[in-house]
């Protein structure tokens, strides 16, 4: 798949009608009068209380494109929406040891480079600003994908715990991506196992059609993981089962991709959790570097991205 840089057009026929739609920095303290503030990449001020749209926060990676939508759509548009949530510590689960990188990661750059590929490369009308939100507000029901990043040190209140298990339980999906190691994937299951009990995560195969629903991707899965490019081996060879794709060591069970599903009781996917690729990297960091576009954006990012989009909003 060939796909010039900021100029994408693949004529692919996806209707979706009546769709509704590191430099990273440790989180800061709670600001005693502008509210909880976390501190994003390139230093930026969140305020979680107040944020809405992905538009109402800075580009800090080479800027976000912009556009627009007739306005006979209205709100009958896909928009990418992005759940915020707590981070660390949490001793008592066994993971987590002061704050930890959050739901703020390669935000907004991801979610509006995303949306604009997923505008450009199939006939889905989407929400041009994008959607922050708790898992607490009232309106998360009217997004029907929710998209996590970095739960690994997540922490729900019993109060969020249950509004994720609402809009799970009534069709919502959930897309999970970025987060690396054991430690990690415990971390964030022992928080969904509160929101479901008794679920258990099921390995997709790469025959499953989430794979193949626009782009047709082909394995093995580790020709589709995608590194962080500010830890990237330019070395890697993928062929190579020896060969590792950071130059530096994201702790022990780190190498190995994974996506993982829990399905409903008629075997359809309600969460989807991509466990050691950093696909959303490929969304973000597109301009950044000719060889990382070439290499993860345009061949496994965007396309394993608008698959999953795809398949989730129609199944």
């Amino acid at each position: 798949m060939e796909l010039p840089r900021k100029c994408l057009w693949i004529g692919v026929a996806v209707t979706l009608g009546g769709i509704v739609g590191v430099a990273q920095f440790q989180r800061s303290g709670r600001d005693a009068e502008s509210g909880p503030i976390v501190r994003g990449e390139g230093g930026i001020a969140i305020n979680e209380d107040t944020v809405q749209t992905a538009r109402e926060t800075a580009s800090h990676s080479t800027g976000t494109p912009n556009w627009a939508n007739s306005p006979s759509f209205g709100s009958d548009v896909f928009t990418f929406a992005r759940a915020i949530f707590k981070s660390g510590p949490n001793e008592n689960q066994g993971f987590g040891r002061g704050w930890r990188l959050g739901w703020w990661v390669d935000y907004p750059d991801a979610d509006l480079n995303f949306s604009y590929r997923l505008q450009q490369m199939t006939s889905m009308k989407v929400n041009p600003d994008g959607r922050v939100l708790k898992l607490t507000d009232s309106t998360l029901k009217d997004y029907p994908f929710l998209f996590m990043e970095h739960p690994g040190y997540m922490y729900l209140g019993d109060e969020e715990a249950r509004a994720l298990r609402d809009y799970l339980l009534n069709g919502g999906a959930l897309l999970v991506i970025d987060f690396w190691s054991t430690r990690e994937w415990d971390g964030f299951d022992a928080q969904m196992k509160r929101v479901l009990p008794g679920r258990t995560w099921v390995d997709l195969p790469l025959g499953h059609p989430v794979f193949h629903s626009v782009f047709d991707l082909s394995g093995p899965m580790r020709m589709l993981q995608v590194p962080t490019i500010q830890f990237w081996n330019s070395a890697h060879d993928p062929r190579d089962p020896e060969s590792r794709i950071h130059r530096v060591d994201r702790g022990p069970g780190s190498d190995e991709m994974h996506v993982r599903a829990w399905l409903d009781d008629k075997r359809r996917i309600m969460a989807i959790a991509i466990h050691n690729s950093d696909i959303s990297d490929g969304w973000e960091r597109e301009g950044e570097s000719d060889q990382y576009f070439h290499t993860f954006s345009e061949r496994i990012a965007y396309p394993l991205g608008i698959n999953l989009v795809v398949y989730l909003m129609t199944h």
